[in-house]
């Protein structure tokens, strides 16, 4: 890295509605990190709730945090301990570090580790700047043809993957997805990749739903005009010519959350990826007496060499999911249009170098 070289813009959130862009120190690696000159950076939902909300759940901004965990990025430096990786390796980056110590880390549930690091939820610091500095063995290597904005879209592709690996999707699986954001779209994407043979979504807007469409989805629903509960039930299951096996909920929305338990076939399963209220009513004692297992899904684990495989593969076109792209510089505009949705944006990609 030239020594010349002292800029590292970086977008730093203050409180609700004051992002800024500021130059911070270029961080020194630690013995185990590798310093990264970042390359792509994915605007994603989390990011946005914390611009406009401040908090989700018991993460509260209290301090200045930089934003961004979507994201890959170019090796400029090692630490003493790195061995699997040299300068030059283009490579996605796993924004959550667990402890590798307690009970969860040891039976490789990581994602449920207490004292785990991840970028850009509170306290801890995001990736959106010029450089970077990572875990090594969190940081996996892009071969030659998958390119840094396929890497940064990993991360998202990591929750599908995880989704569908709770849901136990498999060859033949009938499945239904309700919300057809980015999470949506990339667990349509996984499931598709993992073998299901029918996958219906479902979503308030058409032109997401146009998107499924060209990403494989088999039959589309637009909701919101007024049906009941009871005719979307029997509209998914005439569509499908039969009850979905899996649901993969990715909206966290009460009315999306019971049409998933009540859509789904006796004996399956529904998986919870989205997160909205803290509590909702839904009909649990239908889900008992049917024997629909309920899941939940925080994050991913162990699911970052499955997301790299399927793009890898080409099995997984997630660079379909990017509408927008914008300069470092210009994130100020790129978080306007990803909170507005003005034009539509799926995936909005901010590129820092």
């Amino acid at each position: 890295m030239a020594n010349q070289d002292k800029d590292n813009l970086t977008a730093v959130l203050y409180k609700v509605n004051d992002l800024r862009l500021e130059q911070r120190p270029i961080p020194e690696p630690k013995d185990d990190q590798v310093l990264l000159k970042m390359g792509c950076v994915g605007i994603c939902g989390s990011d946005i709730h914390y611009l406009v909300h401040g908090r989700i759940n018991k993460f509260i901004v209290e301090s200045p945090m930089i934003c961004g965990h979507e994201a890959s990025g170019v090796v400029v430096k090692l630490g003493k301990n790195v061995t699997k990786l040299k300068i030059g390796d283009r490579v996605a980056i796993e924004p959550g570090v667990p402890c590798r110590k307690c009970s969860f880390c040891k039976e490789g549930r990581y994602n449920l580790c207490e004292d785990i690091f991840f970028c850009a939820t509170p306290p801890d610091d995001g990736n959106l700047s010029r450089y970077y500095a990572h875990a090594a063995d969190f940081c996996y290597k892009l071969p030659d043809h998958v390119s840094l904005e396929e890497g940064a879209l990993l991360e998202p592709l990591s929750v599908g993957v995880h989704a569908c690996r709770r849901a136990g999707v498999c060859l033949g699986s009938t499945v239904l997805i309700t919300g057809a954001g980015p999470i949506g779209l990339v667990s349509l994407i996984s499931a598709k990749a993992m073998g299901a043979s029918k996958v219906v979504i479902t979503d308030l807007l058409q032109h997401r739903l146009d998107q499924a469409k060209k990403l494989g989805a088999d039959f589309t629903i637009q909701v919101g005009k007024g049906e009941t509960e009871d005719e979307l039930v029997n509209q998914i299951h005439s569509l499908m010519g039969e009850a979905p096996e899996k649901t993969i909920d990715c909206s966290g929305a009460e009315a999306t959350i019971r049409l998933a338990i009540l859509a789904t076939k006796s004996g399956g399963v529904v998986v919870l990826v989205g997160m909205g209220s803290p509590e909702v009513k839904v009909p649990l004692v239908n889900a008992c007496a049917r024997e629909v297992d309920l899941r939940g899904v925080f994050r991913y684990c162990n699911d970052y060499p499955i997301a790299l495989a399927l793009v890898a593969s080409g099995k997984a076109d997630v660079k379909q999911l990017i509408t927008h792209n914008f300069k470092l510089e210009e994130t100020i505009k790129a978080f306007e249009v990803a909170r507005t949705g003005e034009g539509n944006p799926i995936k909005v990609m901010i590129h820092c170098n």
